[in-house]
């Protein structure tokens, strides 16, 4: 691969600072990575207050449990260190601004529904009575199984049936705080008659249509066109449908959600303003609410920038949980009514950063020979003409080379398709294109960019060098390929060493979109990862806060499954710092292919038969015939990723 001596400055020693500062990690970390002297990424997942680790020691702790990349890391103390982040955060703004309500979180579990982190979640939360949100019939039972403190909410959304209403009503038997929200007319009538057949008080919430909404990708969460909530007028009619049931009592929570990841802050103050005023009249007229629901939309900062780029964020978590409180007691006490329990649904916020995803790049595309090709006199008429152009490279002539460049290329293929130009001719002509090219870039990168003429601007990402990494985007990213979600990606070691190409990755799935096609940088974005070569031993990219939704979100492609999964515990007393509470095998090739449909049993059998036939016909031996059909069910069980030793 050829390298690129000019990508970065040479002036200075490469440091790990150096590195730190070109992949943002201070920016979109939080606290929680660095990078250590040997230049490996660390994890701090209780920052200062415990021990960092290095993700590769994790890795080759893995490898000794015989799981390989793809390897889904968990740090399960992260998980509990964000779960007190929020719940803090909260209770230091209620206790600044003298507010009297309490705070009363929800993880909704659709954001990572995975056993072992909600219940991770739900420890970490109990001296905060942090509970659960669930939003459909699967996750309503879960979450009745999984909940286990009585003063703790559970907060139903989306909508319901008989049966989700039912599991919601069982629940208020056992005495749980049991809140089922109200999106539609319809379901106030579902609610109260099932609560009446089953003679147990409901505690219902009713989900307001605020015109507020968000901006990015998931703002029509919110707004007057949104899927979910009342409007003012239904909001009324379903207080009569509960007065006419003699319910009226059990209305006691208001709830809105204008969308996910917010990264405005004002957007925020003004939706819940907004409901502090629904809150407050509702309170008036003589309903007396003991909770307002304030939804999602605490945002993570992906790519680090701290501003209102639909990938980032620029406020933090005290500052939203203070905005919140104080927004709603202004409104309450212009209103003169009491200051209502704060609910909260953060899931992004608490998951993102739990996970890392380890691929190894394995092999790449580049366009550059490894060697310049040597160029004789008796070559063919366009050889010779791109080597004057490659002799007479100024600054001065960049534009006008490069136009001569493009066009001997055009020249090239149209004799080739006509016949006229042989292969040897053409590979020398493709390689003597791409080291000039490479040439233009390095004089490009020594001008002042107010300098470069606008068709050498995007030189860079036309000679970007691809890295064919071990994974596949619509498993593990499925938010960058269906919608553009950016994340952090980095090497996880090597550091310590200057990145030596600009690359892309692109995944090993049969699809053009199987590729990471925009990266983060402080301002917008970027089409290319600065990478370093690939040697004789693995090269290890890690991508970062994939903990909310990519996990649950996946999908098979080509049949590549669940990868390998890791959850990782802080332990001062072993000698790594940490050790491994929970393996999680990756789906086999016979798992995958039962979820479409394929006995491995019948393919057993069928393989078998056609193995006989073939000895029968002479043309296996029996041993090697029966060989072969031990490799096939063998390789059932392997895993859908490929397998490197």
């Amino acid at each position: 691969m050829e390298a690129h001596p000019d990508q970065f400055e040479e002036s200075q020693p490469w440091t790990i600072e150096d590195a730190s500062a070109l992949y943002m990690v201070d920016r979109w970390g939080g606290g929680y990575f660095d990078i250590n002297a040997n230049g490996d990424l660390t994890v701090s997942p209780q920052k200062e207050a415990g021990a960092a680790v290095p993700i590769v020691d994790v890795l080759q702790e893995a490898h000794a449990l015989d799981l390989k990349a793809p390897l889904l890391i968990r740090f399960q103390d992260l998980l509990r260190h964000r779960v007190e982040t929020l719940n803090n955060a909260f209770n230091q703004a209620i206790a600044d601004h003298k507010y009297t309500g309490s705070y009363r979180g929800v993880f909704p579990i659709k954001v990572n529904q995975l056993r072992e982190v909600v219940e991770e979640i739900l420890d970490a939360g109990k001296p905060f009575n942090y509970g659960v949100e669930v939003g459909s019939k699967p996750e309503m039972f879960a979450g009745l199984a999984i909940h286990t403190d009585p003063d703790s909410l559970i907060v139903c959304n989306g909508y319901k049936d008989t049966t989700f209403i039912r599991m919601a009503m069982l629940g208020r038997k056992l005495g749980k705080k049991v809140i089922v929200i109200a999106e539609k007319l319809s379901e106030i009538r579902a609610i109260t008659r099932v609560a009446a057949e089953m003679n147990v008080e409901p505690w219902i919430g009713m989900r307001v249509r605020l015109l507020s909404k968000g901006a990015g990708k998931w703002a029509t969460s919110g707004g007057e066109h949104a899927k979910f909530g009342l409007s003012t007028a239904e909001i009324l009619e379903a207080i009569q449908i509960l007065r006419e049931a003699k319910m009226e009592n059990s209305f006691k929570l208001l709830h809105f959600h204008i969308g996910s990841q917010i990264p405005d802050i004002l957007t925020i103050k003004r939706a819940v303003r907004e409901a502090a005023m629904y809150y407050a009249k509702l309170y008036k007229m003589g309903h007396q609410l003991e909770y307002l629901d304030v939804g999602g939309g605490l945002a993570i900062d992906y790519d680090g920038s701290r501003s209102t780029f639909h990938s980032s964020m620029n406020y933090t978590v005290e500052e939203y949980a203070s905005d919140v409180v104080y927004n709603i007691m202004d409104v309450c006490e212009d209103e003169k009514v009491p200051h209502p329990n704060i609910v909260s649904e953060s899931g992004r916020a608490i998951v993102a950063h739990h996970s890392v995803l380890v691929v190894q790049a394995f092999g790449a595309i580049e366009k550059t020979p490894l060697e310049p090709l040597a160029i004789h006199a008796a070559d063919h008429k366009l050889v010779r003409e791109l080597l004057d152009i490659d002799q007479r490279l100024t600054p001065e002539n960049l534009n006008e080379a490069w136009h001569d460049l493009v066009q001997i290329k055009e020249q090239a293929q149209t004799k080739f398709e006509v016949g006229v130009l042989p292969l040897d001719v053409k590979a020398r002509l493709e390689s003597l294109y791409w080291q000039t090219a490479e040439k233009i870039e390095g004089i490009v990168k020594t001008m002042d960019p107010e300098e470069v003429p606008e068709d050498l601007r995007d030189l860079d990402n036309e000679l970007a060098d691809q890295h064919i990494c071990n994974f596949s985007v619509f498993q593990s990213l499925l938010d960058h390929w269906a919608l553009g979600q950016l994340f952090p990606i980095m090497p996880i070691h090597r550091l310590n060493e200057k990145p030596q190409f600009e690359s892309t990755l692109v995944d090993i799935t049969c699809d053009s979109d199987g590729k990471v096609q925009k990266y983060i940088d402080r301002k917008d974005t970027r089409d290319t990862l600065p990478l370093h070569e690939i040697r004789n031993e693995p090269y290890y990219l890690g991508i970062f806060l994939t903990g909310a939704y990519q996990d649950i979100m996946g999908d098979i492609h080509n049949l590549f499954g669940r990868v390998n999964e890791v959850h990782v515990f802080l332990d001062p007393d072993e000698d790594s710092g940490f050790y491994i509470e929970e393996e999680i095998p990756g789906n086999s090739i016979g798992e995958v292919l039962a979820m479409t449909q394929y006995d491995w049993r019948d393919m057993e059998k069928r393989m078998k038969s056609q193995i006989d036939a073939a000895i029968k016909a002479d043309v296996l031996k029996p041993t090697e015939g029966m060989r072969l059909l031990q490799d096939y069910e063998r390789g059932l069980k392997d895993q859908t990723y490929l397998s490197f030793e």
